[in-house]
């Protein structure tokens, strides 16, 4: 499990840049349009009739205007792709939430885009600058299969621009939004929680464990647990990594405890070292939150959407509704698994590494509070809630997670009672309480 999460790291790093992409396909049009026009000058004069009928016919003269024209051009559309850019961050981040940023600059098509039409530009100046007139010192040059092949780049380039303009037309729809980000947590879930089931108890830290440190600020993005527990079995200790990814940790201060596996009393101060040094190459932080092992960034992200789109500023409950619906279906995935803290156990069976992370009582929570809070005064958005609660009873099948729908029920209910609504309104927030109830009771 280890590799392919920190490949997804990695992944993740690379995938939400927007200029490595358009800058190998940069490199590459240097490449050929170097090659290229060198090999035009080895076969240009030995290439049939039947070939040569389809390529650039015209003259040095002609060459650089059709060159000229696809460099001059391109940039000119390049300038207006990376605009259109800039206007979609500025969207995404003021009209749903700025952590749906990482969800369009990791678009491969926006990078594509950019690296075709920034590519087509390089290559046709890159060529430009081999076509030479007759004078008395040299003869003239035109390489014919590059100019042909910068006619069909400009081609793609214009084919190219067209797509993006459908692509960006159906990105900063909330409802594409919203899928993308579905599907985001659902790799997520798939690959950090998988179909592991925790058998064993998660061990209690006891009162002589001894802290260990952040050694950087950030949110703590990824931990290496196969590293972690490694360090642990080399210094015989236990490792309760009490921090979760998507916190927010600062250097110097305490996200985990260790303790001796076997004995009682704090670690000496050599393990003591040796685990925090352990602990410091094992834990990744960074500026921001990443979906790499964080199972609750996406619902995060959704709650974001559904938290803005109730704004007095924005004042879309059709689109927090919308949300909820996306919320309620990933509570529903995630009733059914394990959501306990991972235990990583040695050869010989023993627990050496705990790791925590969000339970069913925590994700629901994050769920459920600011929509309830901020949706607290239209009665369709109340209602959204009680049927996700009503759903998500339905799934959950542990006596824990039905205990947690059951407080958030009577929340909401007290929700529901404190607000001046006429009775129908409340008449029927009512009934969909009751709905609630019976769900728990497996009725339907």
């Amino acid at each position: 499990m280890v590799i392919p999460q920190r490949w997804g790291v990695l992944n993740e790093a690379w995938r939400t840049q927007l200029w490595p992409l358009p800058s190998l396909c940069v490199a590459a049009a240097v490449v050929l349009g170097v090659v290229l026009p060198r090999f035009d000058a080895n076969v240009d004069d030995e290439l049939p009739a039947s070939v040569t009928a389809y390529l650039f016919s015209g003259g040095p003269e002609a060459a650089r205007t059709v060159l000229s024209a696809v460099a001059g051009s391109l940039i000119t559309v390049t300038s207006l792709t990376f605009s259109l850019t800039v206007v979609t961050l500025q969207l995404a981040s003021s009209q749903f939430s700025p952590r749906l940023l990482r969800t369009f600059t990791r678009d491969r098509v926006v990078h594509l885009s950019l690296g075709v039409l920034l590519g087509t530009f390089t290559y046709a100046l890159t060529v430009l600058r081999t076509v030479r007139a007759s004078l008395s010192e040299q003869t003239a040059f035109v390489p014919q299969i590059s100019v042909t092949v910068a006619y069909v780049f400009a081609l793609a380039s214009v084919v190219t621009l067209v797509a993006f303009l459908a692509h960006l037309s159906r990105q900063i729809r909330v409802e594409w939004i919203m899928r993308q980000v579905h599907a985001e947590t659902n790799a997520t879930v798939k690959r950090v929680l998988g179909d592991e089931v925790t058998i064993a108890a998660a061990p209690t830290i006891p009162a002589y464990a001894v802290p260990l440190c952040a050694s950087g600020s950030g949110f703590l993005n990824f931990v290496d647990e196969q590293g972690l527990l490694s360090a642990a079995v080399d210094n015989g200790a236990v490792v309760f990594v009490n921090r979760q990814p998507g916190e927010s940790v600062v250097t110097g201060t305490p996200i985990a405890h260790a303790w001796p596996r076997e004995g009682r009393g704090p670690l000496p101060d050599r393990e003591r070292e040796a685990l925090t040094e352990g602990l410091r190459r094992a834990v990744t932080t960074g500026f921001e939150r990443t979906a790499a092992q964080d199972v609750a960034f996406g619902l995060r992200q959704l709650v974001d959407v559904v938290v803005k789109a109730l704004s007095p500023g924005v004042n879309d409950p059709t689109t927090a509704v919308h949300g909820l619906g996306h919320v309620a279906v990933l509570m529903c995935e995630l009733a059914g698994r394990d959501l306990g803290p991972r235990l990583v156990c040695d050869d010989d069976g023993h627990v050496r590494v705990v790791l925590r992370r969000p339970g069913f009582a925590e994700l629901l929570e994050l769920a459920m509070a600011q929509p309830r809070r901020y949706g607290a005064a239209d009665p369709v958005v109340l209602s959204r809630l009680a049927t996700m609660l009503r759903e998500i009873a339905w799934t959950a099948t542990g006596p824990v997670d039905r205990a947690a729908v059951a407080d958030q029920l009577e929340r909401l209910v007290t929700t529901v009672e404190q607000q001046p609504f006429d009775i129908h309104d409340k008449e029927n927030l009512r009934a969909d309480a009751q709905h609630v109830r019976d769900a728990l009771a497996g009725t339907w």
